[in-house]
């Protein structure tokens, strides 16, 4: 059964089955080796690692408004590849090639390859996409088994959380892009919900979408994560003064209580595939210490733990002293 797929999460997913794609993306970095076969799409977006997240942002918009996308197939290596299956996605045009992309990619070659679209906004979205995946590869029980070892491990954390009144149960907040300011949509309310948190600012299902700064401030998280997606922490870091320059950024209570993290987006809250179960498992034990061992220091770590972040209270107190300056005068 040869296999294409056209983003990371449908590679994770179709390895997971046994499956080893002939053909996949060009963001396919994960299980290591997948990055070794054939990339069959391009971004026409020329961004490296130091560009900033507004930069990106603008360059997404510009090129999304035109008629050829922010995307393209490479029809000639995907016909060399005859597949049998392509893995693709209807549910954002930005983030990877979409189906409509790639069915006009195989009206071009000769293989007539069935095209298998995914589009999901919760996590049993996600488990459904593993066993409609499965079916679609000849891989049908490793699927059911799949689905039964991801929700094994999801009712672990549940069933932790489920005595949780709602009076302790924090603000949570989780950005996943910083410039603007995008809170997290689709699956995360609900890992939030079983994480034991409170996420006030987005429902299950609803797609992430900018908000103003002010509406995040009057919020006031008492635990907030930046998951941009996209971003390793490493990113993250290189573009964290897009929230700590902000006005009223020292004031949140999350970042006075020193409840923020940095999540590794790009692998883990934005990959629609079985790794969603790595991220409530890192999110549980950030939302109730304790109750559970601290989180993989590979998924998340502390926001002022990372490379040139000036902590918190160091950065109120660079602030207050520049103050007053200013006010003693010369």
């Amino acid at each position: 059964m040869r296999t294409v797929t056209t983003l990371p999460s449908a590679t994770e997913i179709v390895a997971a089955l046994g499956r080893e794609p002939v053909g996949v993306s060009h963001e396919c970095d994960y299980p290591p080796g997948a990055a070794d076969a054939p990339a069959i799409t391009r971004s026409r977006i020329d961004v490296d690692e130091s560009a900033s997240s507004g930069d990106i942002d603008r360059q997404v918009r510009e090129t999304a408004d035109t008629e050829a996308g922010v995307y393209d197939v490479d029809v000639e290596t995907l016909d060399d590849l005859e597949p049998d299956v392509i893995v693709t996605q209807g549910m954002c045009d930005v983030c990877a090639v979409d189906e409509a992309v790639i069915e006009d990619a195989v009206a071009r070659i000769d293989a007539s390859p069935e095209i298998v679209p995914t589009d999901p906004h919760s996590v049993g979205d996600v488990l459904d996409d593993i066993e409609r995946i499965g079916t679609a590869i000849d891989r049908r029980q490793q699927a059911s088994e799949l689905r039964t070892d991801l929700e094994a491990r999801l009712e672990a954390v549940r069933e932790r959380t489920a005595d949780i009144p709602p009076e302790d149960r924090p603000r949570v907040a989780i950005l996943d892009w910083t410039d603007p300011a995008m809170v997290a949509g689709h699956w995360t309310a609900e890992l939030v919900d079983w994480a034991g948190g409170e996420y006030g600012l987005a429902d299950t299902g609803e797609r992430s979408r900018p908000r103003e700064w002010d509406e995040i401030r009057a919020y006031d998280p008492e635990v907030l994560i930046v998951a941009p997606c996209g971003f390793g922490l490493e990113q993250i870091a290189r573009n964290a003064t897009d929230l700590t320059e902000r006005e009223g950024w020292a004031e949140l209570t999350a970042v006075r209580e020193r409840r923020v993290w940095a999540m590794d987006g790009d692998h883990y809250l934005n990959r629609p595939g079985p790794r969603l179960v790595d991220t409530l498992e890192a999110l549980a034990p950030i939302v109730h210490p304790g109750r559970f061992d601290g989180p993989d220091p590979e998924v998340t770590v502390p926001f002022d733990d990372l490379e040139g972040v000036t902590p918190a209270g160091e950065r109120e107190s660079a602030e207050t002293e520049s103050r007053a300056e200013v006010d003693s005068g010369p």
